[in-house]
């Protein structure tokens, strides 16, 4: 395919303190994901896997359809943010996986995220 998507993943993750109870082995984090679509074609977001892991090297599989309720149409340079959370049981973690979207000719293509960590502030260097 000539015009292959060229859909590039920015993600930020923060730690929600006010959630978090450590003393219970609960650590909760945000993440906001920038989906930008750098293609001449609209794609849209169909599916998302996502692998979590902790630092004990707990893993957690999630699989779904779309991502905050939504399967975003996106158009030839534009993006779209969402935010979204994880839970876990140690104050670090990272998280990895892909989305499953479809081009304008119905063609279905994976989009890796990149690795990202979910750490407290005082343990990222």
């Amino acid at each position: 395919m000539l015009d292959a998507p060229r859909v590039i993943i920015q993600v930020q993750s923060i730690y929600i303190e006010s959630q978090s109870i450590p003393e219970e082995e609960r650590y909760v984090f945000a993440y906001t994901i920038t989906i930008r679509n750098l293609g001449r074609f609209n794609v849209q977001l169909l599916r998302r896997y996502w692998l979590i892991t902790n630092s004990n090297g707990h893993r957690t599989e999630v699989l779904g359809e779309g991502v905050v309720g939504e399967q975003p149409l996106i158009p030839p340079g534009g993006e779209f943010h969402y935010t979204s959370g994880a839970v876990l049981e140690t104050p670090m973690g990272t998280m990895e996986g892909h989305y499953e979207m479809i081009d304008h000719e119905g063609e279905i293509f994976r989009v890796a995220i990149p690795v990202f960590r979910l750490a407290l502030p005082t343990l990222i260097n």
